[in-house]
């Protein structure tokens, strides 16, 4: 879309598709009307519940019918009836309630569409629900993805040495292979949390206390009533809360995926820095332009659109962990317009996995790069030499190295020279001379 508001759903709308079915406001909407309709259901399986009797099974699938047909059309109803209420939740409620009157036999039972409930009831269950879906089909498959891109690097490269950066200057060497492995290892404890993690739910009325409950029917224990009924949806039930759900499990999420994003922005600046050096090439792709101006340029651009997204949904996910926790005494509404933006923090990060992982795809690794800037840095094998003469008792043996190399351009000759003077046994300098052909 040319005239949509964010690049989300206009220039990227291919890229962050696949979140809509979780995250959009036809997925929400489509989320209170399962909610609600589970609630029915429940009540009229508890036998306390005398005014309400047993569905029967024509009843049930004409119910069913209602969630598994709900779809753009049925939502635009919904948000007809809203532009009346001025309310999103109530006009759910006066939806179903036309809905269910359509049904035969529960024309005088729609009263008991979100009976007792408060609209946080609904809608944080309707959140909890959204997060678990697209964190199932969406974040968790594309985490894997990128981890599972790291992993294979790691082993087809884990016999490449290569020169490392420490300070942003050369260190001792390392091996691309274990470089990639250290993506793989991090995301991979992350990915273990992400599979952990459950959302809470709240539920019990105006303010959690099942007052309203009682008034109808003081027999029925409506706590575990609530419980059993946040857990059949495959949420966690909170024990106590105010009017709302504290926020605490999204601000626990968003930690979490500030971090997964957190290790990604430094896998996408590292990948960045190892094709300024020419450690890596791009692969070529026709008709693509790298500059307006330089026809030679081939730029990082993959890994440069992951690092810009990352940074902003870690802005979103930041401030998720900051505010929703915060409600004023049993609650406001300040945390409802910052929930609907968890979609927009999930696409930031959907597209830079997949800009990443494009990145990642393109990559070639240039051997002859590897080893010129190996062979341009001798001095790096003043850590190793030293520790050779440490072995053998030479006193000063980091001070010899030190005089030798620090802030100094050395060459091999001398690295060599410096060994054949040494007083080691001859089978210890030949180690050291096999070293020095780097």
């Amino acid at each position: 879309m040319i005239d949509a508001l964010s690049p989300l759903d206009g220039r990227y709308a291919a890229h962050t598709a696949a979140l809509r079915a979780s995250c959009s406001e036809e997925a929400l909407i489509r989320m209170r009307v399962l909610v609600e309709i589970r609630y029915f259901q429940a009540l009229a399986a508890d036998p306390q519940i005398t005014d309400l009797p047993a569905l029967s099974v024509k009843q049930h699938k004409a119910l069913e019918k209602i969630i598994e047909q709900f779809d753009a059309k049925e939502a635009a109803k919904v948000k007809a009836i809203e532009k009346k209420t001025n309310h999103d939740v109530k006009a759910v409620e006066y939806y179903l309630k036309k809905e269910l009157a359509a049904i035969a036999g529960l024309k005088k039972h729609t009263e008991f569409v979100h009976f007792g409930l408060t609209s946080e009831d609904v809608n944080n269950i309707s959140y909890g629900l959204m997060v678990h879906s697209a964190l199932k089909s969406v974040i968790l498959p594309d985490i894997r993805k990128v981890q599972g891109m790291f992993s294979s690097l790691s082993k087809r490269w884990k016999a490449v040495t290569m020169l490392s950066f420490t300070h942003g200057q050369p260190a001792t060497p390392t091996t691309l292979g274990k470089e990639m492995a250290v993506f793989a290892d991090r995301l991979e404890r992350q990915i273990t949390m992400l599979k952990a993690f459950r959302m809470q739910g709240k539920f019990g009325g105006a303010v959690a206390t099942y007052s309203a409950h009682r008034a109808a029917y003081p027999e029925v224990r409506w706590e575990a009533f609530g419980k059993k009924f946040v857990r059949s949806l495959g949420l966690t039930p909170l024990e106590h809360a105010t009017q709302i759900n504290p926020h605490d499990d999204l601000a626990e999420l968003s930690h979490l995926l500030f971090r997964i994003n957190t290790i990604l922005l430094d896998a996408s600046r590292d990948m960045w820095s190892y094709i300024s050096r020419g450690v890596f090439g791009q692969k070529i792709i026709a008709g693509e332009v790298g500059s307006s101006t330089m026809p030679h340029k081939v730029n990082p651009i993959d890994f440069e659109n992951a690092e810009g997204n990352l940074g902003l949904s870690n802005a979103l996910f930041a401030h998720f962990a900051e505010k929703l926790p915060i409600s004023r005494l049993q609650r406001d509404l300040s945390d409802s317009t910052v929930q609907r933006n968890i979609g927009s923090a999930f696409g930031y990060h959907t597209l830079a996995v997949a800009s990443l992982c494009k990145g990642l795809g393109k990559i070639t690794l240039n051997t002859s790069a590897v080893r010129r800037e190996l062979r341009m840095h001798p001095e790096v094998l003043a850590e190793p030499i030293q520790m050779v003469l440490r072995k053998n008792g030479v006193e000063g043996a980091y001070e010899k190295l030190k005089a030798l190399t620090r802030g100094e351009t050395v060459t091999v000759e001398q690295i060599l020279a410096f060994v054949e003077d040494l007083r080691i046994p001859e089978s210890e300098k030949k180690r050291l001379r096999t070293m020095c052909t780097l």
